[in-house]
């Protein structure tokens, strides 16, 4: 029989999403026992919806907390290192929203610690999860879609004034990047998933949409290690919203659901080049289990890691493949160079890509 886990949601925003989708859809492996908010009247909201009577507005309290086993962390991007580094040390299992840290130093720093650390680190990566992408992730690593040629991503969403009447959006501080940073980051890290690691990106950042720090409008040209090209593009200055991811295989052409912020619930388009590879895609999802989408399956996998019945469903290596992205964009587009991954301490962003004016 599976353990219920106590777990403590550190910060109100999207942590009320975790709640709702992650955690109470998996009441039986999850209880949500304390809520951590600098703001006493927002916490005070969530904590009456869900029941929830421990209310803390210092998080250093929570590490000391016996019966806290999950420090689940939905703060701004700017205060994320800290307290995962915190968390880990205090023996805790974390789950942490993206952006996991600031850097890439940050993200290695993490994933030293992680090799001693008595918990699992899990970041957030919900879009990963549902029929739609899962089906796709199956047809992909059975062989059948065979040799990858191309893809794209296209990240269309609408973020106007009152987005950013949030104190901490837009700013590098604390937001830590624009829309490479806090929406394209899903999709982006959708098509590493399915189409494998990057090696070289070429790309461009602009501020065309919104008076902000950050950006909110890039695009990319990017070789893959398999040698297939992509082009990444993404705004906020759409004026309706979708995601649309579209690969191109030696066998199939598949083509994600185009809901902006669930594209892995809705099955995929998959388009078999003749009735061979139609009846074998056939053949494999012929007795497919329904995959709920977004935190519901993440979390209850990072339950079943937890016990240790499976491997993680997210890890850090996911996330330093997805900051090493972020960099590359940052440095090709202040340089107007080509860069070539992976990137190591001896690159100029490893510290931070955070313009200096602005750390």
């Amino acid at each position: 029989m599976s353990s219920i886990l106590n777990v403590a949601v550190v910060g109100c925003g999207i942590g009320r999403s975790h709640i709702v989708e992650g955690y109470v859809p998996n009441a039986d492996k999850f209880k949500v026992l304390a809520l951590c908010d600098l703001d006493p009247e927002r916490m005070a909201k969530i904590g009456d919806e869900f029941g929830i009577e421990r209310r803390i507005t210092n998080f250093d309290d929570l590490l000391t907390m016996d019966d806290i086993d999950i420090i689940d962390v939905c703060t701004p991007p700017g205060v994320h290192y800290s307290m995962v580094m915190k968390a880990l040390e205090a023996g805790k299992h974390v789950v942490c929203e993206k952006p996991l840290v600031g850097s890439l130093q940050q993200v290695d720093a993490v994933m030293e610690a992680e090799k001693t650390a008595k918990g699992k680190l899990m970041p957030v990566f919900q879009y990963r999860f549902g029929d739609g992408i899962e089906q796709a992730k199956a047809v992909i690593d059975s062989g059948i879609a065979g040799k990858p040629f191309a893809g794209t991503v296209e990240t269309m969403w609408r973020r106007e004034a009152p987005y950013y009447a949030v104190p901490w959006r837009g700013k590098w501080k604390t937001e830590l990047g624009g829309v490479l940073m806090g929406h394209a980051i899903h999709p982006h890290d959708i098509f590493t998933y399915l189409m494998g690691d990057i090696a070289r990106v070429f790309g461009r950042v602009a501020t065309r949409v919104n008076p902000i720090e950050v950006e909110d409008t890039i695009s990319a040209s990017l070789e893959m290690k398999s040698g297939a090209l992509a082009s990444f593009t993404a705004t906020l200055g759409s004026v309706d919203e979708i995601t649309r991811i579209r690969l191109q295989f030696e066998h199939v052409t598949i083509e994600s659901d185009h809901a902006p912020y669930n594209p892995g619930h809705a099955l995929w388009k998959i388009l078999p080049r003749n009735d061979e590879v139609k009846a074998r895609i056939e053949a494999l999802l012929a007795n497919w289990q329904h995959v709920p989408s977004r935190f519901q399956t993440q979390m209850a996998r990072f339950h079943e890691a937890i016990e240790g019945k499976r491997e993680l469903p997210v890890t850090s290596a996911d996330s330093r493949r997805s900051l090493e992205l972020v960099t590359a964009f940052y440095h090709s587009s202040s340089t107007h160079q080509e860069v070539v991954l992976p990137l190591g301490p001896d690159h100029p962003l490893y510290q931070s890509w955070v313009p200096a004016e602005f750390r």
